[in-house]
């Protein structure tokens, strides 16, 4: 069988990452299709999957209305080569790409705001989403019990570095935290901001007067030299182990926010997504007590110093965290499953019949 991956992001090879893998050791023929992007390449690297580079990403607005044509033709040529039997991706390249081949599409969301499951929605054989995905797709929408998320951190996956407090030269009782900045020039992020320069560095200044601090700075653009901050400067491989440590994260982006959450590190997400329409996952996580959504910048502050002050935060977080992780699906397990029963020879194989392999 031949199983074709598309990883537009670095969040993308984390999804798919274990299930290639897997689908390798099983005998089954892989090739992911990335975008060019530094840290995208160097996790498909990290993880030795078979990749091939189909285009980059403007850095303009409106950069898709011409990307997308010369990168699509591309795609096509070298997914005919490959002959999928099976697609995984998100948005218009997996669902082209499986007209294309005559291969079966199959898309794992989980943003409500994101125009993909709209552009995808005729052409895809499924779709899976968590079960807090707040949009109906139709008789193809299977939910499941976790995120995108479960693909990577379940508990039956995930194992932190022991020795990642040594790469980090912090001391084992030394307090840290990360903040994670958005660069906000994906095309989901049009529109949308997060902390201004200025509120990166009061928001630095002060959490560097509670504890040490670590800053993952997507766009780069921030000078860190004159703040009492060190930047992430591990593979990005590794920045899960280093979170699954920290005591705190805050950031203006999603994916990491759900990571933490799901690694019991407490965390507090502010950006313009926050308010009555964000998206069910954050919604759900914040109900369950293991993030903050705020959308003053004010509150941020507040919380941060509230958490890093209680001494009783590790210990309730984690609680929370293994509560609410007991049930939760390993996604990992449900995409093979996907994987193995959608092929070229069960071309009308169904949601209903996955649920009914997998339980």
């Amino acid at each position: 069988m031949n199983c074709l991956f598309f990883t537009n992001t670095p969040a993308h090879v984390h999804l798919y990452k274990h299930t290639i893998e897997r689908l390798e050791e099983l005998g089954h023929d892989v090739l992911v299709f990335a975008r060019s992007d530094e840290c995208t390449e160097a996790l498909l690297s990290a993880h030795d999957l078979p990749y091939r580079i189909y285009g980059g990403r403007g850095d303009a607005k409106h950069s898709l209305l011409w990307e997308l044509p010369i990168q699509l033709g591309r795609i096509v040529r070298r997914a005919r080569n490959f002959d999928p039997d099976v697609i995984f991706g998100i948005g218009p390249y997996a669902a082209y790409t499986g007209i294309v081949t005559g291969s079966p599409a199959i898309a794992v969301l989980d943003s409500e705001p994101s125009l993909d499951h709209v552009v995808a929605r005729p052409f895809v054989r499924a779709f899976l989403t968590p079960e807090a995905f707040q949009k109906e797709l139709g008789e193809n929408h299977y939910r499941f019990k976790g995120f995108k998320e479960s693909a990577y951190l379940h508990p039956e996956i995930f194992e932190a570095d022991p020795d990642i407090r040594d790469a980090l030269n912090v001391d084992p009782d030394e307090s840290f935290a990360i903040v994670r900045l958005n660069s906000f020039n994906g095309h989901h992020d049009v529109g949308q901001k997060g902390f201004s320069t200025e509120q990166r560095r009061r928001l630095l200044e002060t959490l560097a007067d509670e504890t040490t601090v670590f800053v993952s700075d997507e766009g780069s653009k921030l000078d860190l030299k004159r703040l009492d901050v060190r930047s992430f400067d591990l593979h990005p491989a590794k920045l899960h182990d280093a979170l699954s440590e920290a005591d705190l994260l805050v950031a203006d982006t999603q994916t990491m926010v759900t990571e933490a959450a799901l690694l019991g590190t407490p965390a507090i997400r502010s950006n313009s997504f926050v308010g009555e329409s964000d998206m069910g996952n954050f919604l759900e996580l914040e109900e369950e007590g293991l993030i903050y959504n705020l959308s003053s910048f004010e509150a941020v502050l507040e919380r941060s110093q509230t958490l890093l002050a209680d001494e009783s935060t590790p210990r309730r977080w984690e609680r929370r965290r293994d509560e609410y992780v007991s049930d939760m699906v390993n996604l990992t397990d449900l995409l093979c499953t996907v994987a193995l029963t959608f092929t070229d020879s069960a071309r009308e194989t169904t949601l209903g019949d996955v649920a009914e392999v997998s339980g």
